[in-house]
């Protein structure tokens, strides 16, 4: 099986038809008989362990996060993998289906997402209330954006049911509810003109930019992550899913757009390191300081998708579908809590508050940050292998849920 970047060489004429066949395929598909396409649950685990361990006071382990190496971070990668897996498991729901069927199984995807916002929203609450009031520090309910709630709670709690009132680091799942809300008029689109329906993405992109476009938060300010702007990552790999990929192929295979994208990377992480050495940024043109910054992650700067994008098609160029590692045990973690995304995303907020308490009230230093963070993986991994046996063990018509509803579990969970 070739990979998105293998070289597409003209065939023999006697091979025709058979390499149409294959350049039909989809760089990164899903094979009919339901295997999965790892390398989307590693990436997607690896985001998940990222967000955690970024969510957690600065330690040791913060220093593998890719945030300190680049303009982009965890967030990019989880954003535009939802995209693709939701665009490939809904997008063949739509074919075969029709819309309305396809819509009515997205919004009941909406619906998930939305419960688990609700009810990680309540057990955030419960959990920050009793570390505040049990070691008497009123000051957790100000660090975690609280404050407003126990000020306020009639009020706060319909803010909090209509998405304007999150605490910290409660931002990702709504932007994603929002995006999943239009996705079956994305999926629409995409089968009319998909070229099209990505060109109007990046219109309303540049919109945004140009026009000051974003979504209000309760009792003030913005979302933390603008949907009219974080939709083109969104429908960027519903795109590539659907057959944007598989074009683009040639062009990823190209030694020039290799060494653009490694130019690229080389840049920011130069950009990056000046912030921690601050005696490199005498090197930086001050034209360059004034034009890149401030690199905005509220409205995607472009400066952060051209980033994911060469980290993107490095990876592709370079792990082909069949690599032999995905296979193996010691990636196992990453793909399980890849493939129960939601259930691991939410158990990761809650570990990540639990951590900071932790490391706040205990002076363990270096080690015990480290310990920490590994205790939390570890936390996450456990969960979603009992996820992963109950779904295939213990629940009887798993599999044969899985098989009518289009794998469901590659859009981010359970149907």
């Amino acid at each position: 099986m070739s990979s998105i970047a293998d070289p597409i060489a003209g065939p023999p004429v006697a091979e025709a038809k058979a390499a149409q066949a294959e350049a039909a395929a989809p760089a990164i598909t899903l094979a009919p008989a339901g295997e999965r396409e790892l390398r989307l649950d590693l990436f997607r685990g690896l985001a998940l362990w990222l967000i955690f361990i970024d969510h957690l006071p600065t330690n040791i382990l913060t220093w593998f996060t890719i945030r300190n190496y680049g303009f982009s971070d965890a967030t990019e990668i989880f954003i535009f993998i939802s995209g693709y897996t939701a665009a490939f498991v809904y997008g063949r729901a739509m074919q075969d289906a029709g819309f309305v069927i396809a819509t009515a199984r997205i919004l009941r995807r909406v619906w998930q997402i939305y419960v688990a916002q609700v009810f990680l929203f309540t057990i955030f609450l419960a959990e920050i209330s009793y570390v505040a009031t049990r070691f008497e520090n009123p000051l957790y309910t100000e660090e975690m954006g609280i404050m407003d709630f126990l000020k306020q709670p009639d009020v706060t709690i319909v803010q909090a049911l209509l998405l304007r009132f999150r605490p910290v680091n409660m931002d990702i799942l709504p932007l994603y509810i929002v995006l999943m809300l239009f996705l079956p008029l994305i999926l629409a689109l995409m089968r009319w003109k998909p070229d099209v329906t990505l060109a109007l993405s990046v219109l309303l992109y540049a919109v945004t930019w140009q026009f000051d476009l974003y979504l209000s938060a309760y009792p003030n300010g913005v979302w933390a992550f603008n949907p009219f702007a974080w939709q083109l990552l969104f429908v960027f790999g519903a795109w590539c899913a659907l057959g944007g990929a598989r074009r683009m192929s040639r062009i990823l295979s190209s030694p020039l757009t290799m060494s653009i994208c490694i130019a690229y990377l080389v840049a920011a992480f130069y950009v990056t390191l000046t912030w921690y050495v601050p005696q490199l940024g005498h090197i930086m043109p001050k034209r360059i300081e004034q034009w890149i910054y401030p690199i905005n992650k509220t409205d995607l700067d472009v400066l952060r998708f051209a980033h994911f994008l060469a980290l993107a098609a490095l990876t592709v160029r370079f792990l082909p579908r069949d690599w032999p590692a995905l296979k193996s045990p010691w990636l196992r973690p990453l793909i399980l809590c890849g493939q129960h995304s939601l259930e691991i995303f939410c158990l990761g907020v809650f570990l990540a508050f639990a951590g900071h308490f932790v490391l706040a009230e205990m002076s363990g230093g270096a080690a015990l940050h480290a310990l920490i963070s590994v205790c939390g993986i570890l936390i996450m991994w456990g969960m979603a292998w009992i996820i992963s046996w109950y779904k295939n063990s213990a629940d009887k018509g798993a599999s044969r849920t899985r098989s009518t509803g289009g794998n469901a579990d590659m859009a981010g969970g359970g149907a």
